[in-house]
């Protein structure tokens, strides 16, 4: 799911989902949603420009797993 994986990539790189969701402007405990509710592609941008990362490898096992 695309928060597990957020919260996952952040812990590794020492950022906490409040640091993410207050760089992004975005509001508490938005991020911690997106595993229910599809996030805009713009704030997925957000996110994996933050974190270091494409937005593609935060898709990529999301997807996989929606299909099943």
């Amino acid at each position: 799911m695309l928060f597990d994986k957020i919260k996952a990539l952040a812990g590794k790189k020492g950022v906490s989902i409040y640091r993410l969701e207050k760089e992004a402007e975005f509001s508490k405990g938005s991020i911690c949603k997106w595993n229910d509710n599809i996030p805009s592609v713009d704030k997925i941008q957000k996110v994996a420009k933050l974190l270091g990362v494409t937005v593609d490898s935060l898709l990529e096992d999301t997807q996989a797993e929606e299909r099943r």
